[in-house]
Parts: structure tokens; C-alpha cells; sequence
């Protein structure tokens, strides 16, 4: 029997490849069709959109490639965000945000560059021609490169406004409250700063018996008035989240109240829990849960007093914390708190 041969043709499609390197001035722009080809640089106004439209033209001509061509684009996650990538994808081009932190890039050479004559600094962003290996890497199949950003929906990005907005409001009161409090220290006074704060600076007096002076007397107190501001503003978006858990008809909300009838969980972590993860994020694996929230656990829990190790810390700081935080009240009100796992297990 004769044996059957099929012929198999590999089609090539054409490809450009686009590399951003954002700054808040300027844009740099990296071009290339391929590995073997030099790329093509370009510096645009930061935000204009019709100059770049321009040298995605100006770059397939300089490429012989036809205008219907695929372009593939990339930029790390940073100040600009996601808009970007809503434009580009509204384009019909293809872009992936990545995470800085997650690129390779050559450590020795990054130690280097602050011994270089002219005091070049010391920086971990990558520049175009570097990207853009990595992109056609990516693209080819190799997905250890770097790690991409998902990309939330402008809902799920509005719906994290109000725990973020909250917790900038309250460290900004802890630091005014610290501020008020050093201006004191410094005069040997030290007192809490209450809802009386006004009436009891008029009557503290230093260690000498002297009055505070005028001009410290007027900062303390403007900056209580700031303090207050803020408290009010704490107040308001507090009372926002409760009557938005009450009577709220979105699913991210749901999803809260969800959480919130686990041991352990409040409003604070409910929220933050379930608007940054639970509400858009999907996890199809136990290990990229683990790094989304921020830890990484290995055999042996951490608090474990038979045996443990430190977790990685790899996600965000805020949601990390609040986490380890739940686990924590999680572990002290179960039984057997001392045990390992697999005794609690058994």
C-alpha cells in the first residue's frame, strides 16, 4: 500500500509589531515586522492620538506591508493605565499591557547603569527595542517572557473608585494627625487630638508655663480644620458603601454581600475583596488566586508553630494585608489553632 502524503503549507501572516514606551511628555514608538528586521523609532507627543495613527501608516509603508495589515501592539502597566488599550483595541489593533515587574530583564546591566559617566539613573523600564523582542517572543509561543495584565471593563475599573478613594482618606488623616502631633512633641506638650482639639490648644501651655506661639497656634489649627475635612469625607464615603451593600442591584455588590456572610469578613474586606477580585477576575488555578491576592503559600502554612516559612509577597500591598488580616482572624477563631494542617486535617 502506497503510503498517503499531505502536503501542509505555512502561511506567514504579516505582522507589525508596535512597542510603546509611555512618559507624560513624549511617546516612543518601536516598529519592526520581525526579529531580522531593524526596528523603526519615532517620538510622538504623549496623548496624540493622530500622530500615532500617522506612523502606523508611515511604518507599514516603510515595511512594504498592505494597510489591512495586523498590528500587535504592547506597553507596561503604569500611569496611562488602560485607556490606552481601550483606544487601540477600538482600532482593531492587538495590545497587550504587561507587568513591568514581571519582565526579564538583565540584572547585571541594570546594576551597572548608575556607574556609567553622566549619572545616568538606575531604571527598570525597558526601551522599545527591548519590548519589542519580547513581544514577537510572546507571540511566538514563549509565555514565560513576561506576565499580562488583565484588563478590567470600564464598570469593573469605576467600581474600585470608592475603597481606594477611602483608604488614600485615611492615611491622609493619619499623617495629618501625626503632623498635628509633632508640632506638639516639639514643644514638650503631648496630648490626643479629639473633637475638643481647638478648645484644649488655647489653654495647654509648655514646659516653661508659656502660651503656644501665635504662628504655631495657626497652623495647629488650620491643619485640624484639614484633619476634619476629612474625617467628614471618610464619613460620607463610608455611609456611600453601607447604602450601596444595602440596596445595590449589581452583581459586584451581590458578590459582596456574598462575602460578607463569611466568619471573618466585614464591610472593608468584603468590598475590597470582591470589587478588585471576585467580581471580574476569573481563577481558573489555585496558584494564580495566591499571586493575584498577594501571597504565595508553599507546603506548610505560614503560622504554623511546627513548622513554617515566609510567604512571597507578589500583589498588591493594600489587598495582601487585608488578607493575611482575615486568614489570621480565620485561623485564631478555629479550633485546634496551634496544630499544622494536616493535624487539623485528621
Amino acid at each position: 500500500m502506497a503510503a498517503a502524503r499531505s502536503h501542509e503549507y505555512s502561511v506567514f501572516e504579516s505582522v507589525l509589531y508596535l512597542a510603546f514606551e509611555l512618559s507624560n511628555t513624549k511617546w516612543k514608538l518601536g516598529f519592526t515586522t520581525g526579529p531580522s528586521r531593524r526596528p523603526r523609532e519615532r517620538s510622538i507627543t504623549a496623548g496624540d492620538l493622530e500622530a500615532l495613527q500617522e506612523e502606523i501608516g508611515r511604518a507599514k509603508k516603510r515595511f512594504d506591508l498592505p494597510e489591512s495589515s495586523r498590528v500587535v501592539s504592547c506597553y507596561e502597566a503604569g500611569r496611562d493605565a488602560f485607556w490606552l488599550h481601550r483606544y487601540l483595541e477600538q482600532q482593531g489593533i492587538e495590545n497587550l499591557v504587561v507587568d513591568s515587574s514581571s519582565i526579564q530583564v538583565n540584572r547585571r546591566a541594570r546594576q551597572a547603569t548608575p556607574a556609567l559617566a553622566g549619572g545616568a539613573r538606575e531604571t527598570d523600564r525597558m526601551d522599545v527595542e527591548k519590548l519589542l523582542g519580547q513581544l514577537i517572543q510572546y507571540r511566538g509561543g514563549d509565555r514565560a517572557v513576561w506576565s499580562v495584565v488583565r484588563v478590567p471593563s470600564v464598570e469593573a475599573e469605576d467600581n474600585r473608585q470608592l475603597h481606594r478613594e477611602l483608604r488614600t482618606l485615611k492615611k491622609d488623616r493619619t499623617r495629618h494627625t501625626n503632623r498635628i502631633k509633632s508640632f506638639l512633641v516639639g514643644q514638650g506638650i503631648r496630648m490626643k487630638v479629639g473633637n475638643d482639639f481647638l478648645e484644649e490648644i488655647e489653654q495647654v501651655r509648655k514646659w516653661d508655663g508659656s502660651a503656644l506661639p501665635a504662628s504655631l497656634k495657626a497652623r495647629l489649627q488650620r491643619e485640624y480644620q484639614r484633619l476634619q475635612l476629612l474625617q467628614e469625607q471618610v464619613k460620607e464615603l463610608e455611609r456611600e458603601r453601607v447604602e450601596a451593600i444595602r440596596h445595590g442591584e449589581d452583581e459586584s455588590v451581590e458578590v459582596v454581600r456574598k462575602l460578607m456572610r463569611l466568619n471573618g469578613i466585614g464591610q472593608n474586606a468584603g468590598w475590597l475583596f470582591g470589587m478588585e477580585f471576585f467580581s471580574w477576575r476569573k481563577f481558573p488555578g489555585l496558584r494564580l488566586g495566591q499571586a493575584t491576592i498577594g501571597r504565595k503559600w508553599g507546603p506548610w502554612p505560614v503560622w504554623c508553630r511546627c513548622r513554617g516559612r515566609v510567604a512571597t509577597a507578589t500583589g498588591s500591598r493594600g489587598s495582601a494585608k487585608r488578607a493575611t488580616g482575615t486568614f489570621g482572624g480565620w485561623r485564631s477563631r478555629s479550633p485546634g489553632g496551634g496544630c499544622s494542617f494536616s493535624q487539623r486535617a485528621s
